[in-house]
């Protein structure tokens, strides 16, 4: 296998997780009696450019089905932090109503509401058909295709050039991330402006956030070669931003190469941190999976020791990273008889892999289990404060990464 970027051939295993099926992919009673999709979960890290990627098995389409279970209104938090963008950035832009703003991966219109709202013309490019219904009953326009230089000329030709490209947490879940910048690049009016969030790569190595690694996650982002992937396409990062969501962020703003915005100092202030703390160095990627396995190992001792106790343990959110600890760990329904999760799409349906049956949060008044470990951890804080109840039975909750924790 070759980088997708610089197409060096990979030869350095930053981890390997085993195989597991899409982490997605749910199912319903009757996809229990067949055959499930598996593929390898192994991570490298190219010595060259330093993209960290996945071993190139799974194609989006196989991915990104209409029946995609993920929502991001679900999430009040989520809901806010994209209220507060939207804030900042129409100001900032001086976005109105003869602006176009183009939101690569809308999914259900988590984020384009507020510029309906705000009546500043925008459209929605998102792939699966589920969360594209529930963006256009929100009034926003959708164009239900995968993202690629293909659609750029596509929409160019129609007329279209975006005043903002927005693309959250897309950045990474592209296979052919060279041909998705070089559409961002083509569709993207002169002086407009693109911002990025993604998962900041410095981030998960430090907190050992390895769940946060599946198969829909094709790349491992820092802020370096994401440099060098807007610079090959002629795009330029001009300012960054830390984030807190997803455990640690970054957004990226970037504009055409010969824009005459100047560069924001924080760039290469992130830049040498990111040095320092040693991701173009092959070490620190050497020594990520004995921290992994420790996770793990640490993970399947407290869900034994419960059982063995007759103590009764319920999982929190059906989320991505939850599927992925409890398929590299093993963990089935005997040790996890449960999870509740606040999305409809996912309730009376089964996690990919283990089968465990996913409920209605309201269960947990009925069963008052004793530990509620919270899979998707990085909205640990909503989630204690949505069911603090549960300490009316002396029930606590329990987080496993980056450490196992009863909060």
């Amino acid at each position: 296998m070759n980088c997708r970027h610089c197409h060096k051939a990979l030869s350095h295993v930053f981890l390997d997780l085993g195989s597991a099926p899409p982490s997605n992919a749910f199912l319903s009673a009757q996809d229990l009696q067949a055959r499930e999709s598996y593929f390898p979960l192994k991570i490298y890290v190219c010595d060259n450019c330093w993209l960290v990627q996945t071993e190139d098995h799974a194609a989006a389409e196989q991915l990104f089905e209409a029946d995609y279970a993920y929502y991001s209104s679900i999430s009040t938090s989520w809901l806010d932090h994209a209220r507060r963008y939207a804030e900042m950035i129409i100001p900032r832009l001086g976005l109105g109503p003869d602006s176009l703003v183009m939101e690569i991966a809308a999914n259900d219109g988590y984020l384009l509401r507020n510029f309906v709202a705000a009546k500043i013309p925008c459209l929605g490019i998102e792939p699966t058909s589920g969360t594209a219904a529930a963006a256009r009953e929100l009034g926003i326009s959708i164009r239900e295709e995968f993202f690629g230089s293909e659609l750029a000329t596509q929409l160019v030709g129609e007329g279209m050039q975006a005043d903002l490209i927005i693309g959250n947490n897309v950045f990474a879940h592209v296979p052919d991330i060279n041909d998705f910048t070089a559409g961002m690049k083509e569709v993207l009016k002169p002086g407009g402006t693109v911002t990025l969030e993604f998962p900041h790569l410095m981030r998960l190595i430090a907190e050992c956030q390895f769940d946060t690694i599946y198969h829909e996650h094709f790349s491992y982002l820092s802020l370096y070669t994401v440099q060098r992937i807007f610079a090959a396409q002629g795009l330029r990062v001009f300012d960054v931003e830390e984030l807190d969501t997803h455990g640690g962020s970054l957004r990226l703003m970037g504009c055409h190469d010969d824009d005459a915005r100047v560069s924001s100092h924080k760039i290469e202030q992130l830049l040498s941190r990111e040095e320092q703390s040693g991701l173009r160095g092959l070490q620190i990627y050497r020594g990520f999976q004995a921290v992994t396995d420790r996770v793990r190992n640490d993970v399947l001792a407290f869900l034994t020791e419960q059982q063995a106790a007759g103590r009764a343990v319920a999982g929190y959110g059906a989320a991505a990273k939850g599927n992925t600890l409890l398929n590299y760990a093993g963990v089935k329904a005997d040790l996890l008889p449960y999870i509740v999760d606040a999305a409809p799409s996912k309730q009376g349906k089964f996690t990919p892999g283990g089968h465990i049956p996913v409920l209605d949060p309201e269960v947990l008044r009925q069963r008052r289990p004793d530990y509620v470990l919270i899979l998707p951890w990085n909205i640990a804080a909503e989630v204690t404060s949505q069911h603090g109840y549960i300490a009316e039975w002396g029930g606590k909750f329990v987080v496993a990464v980056p450490a196992l924790k009863v909060l």
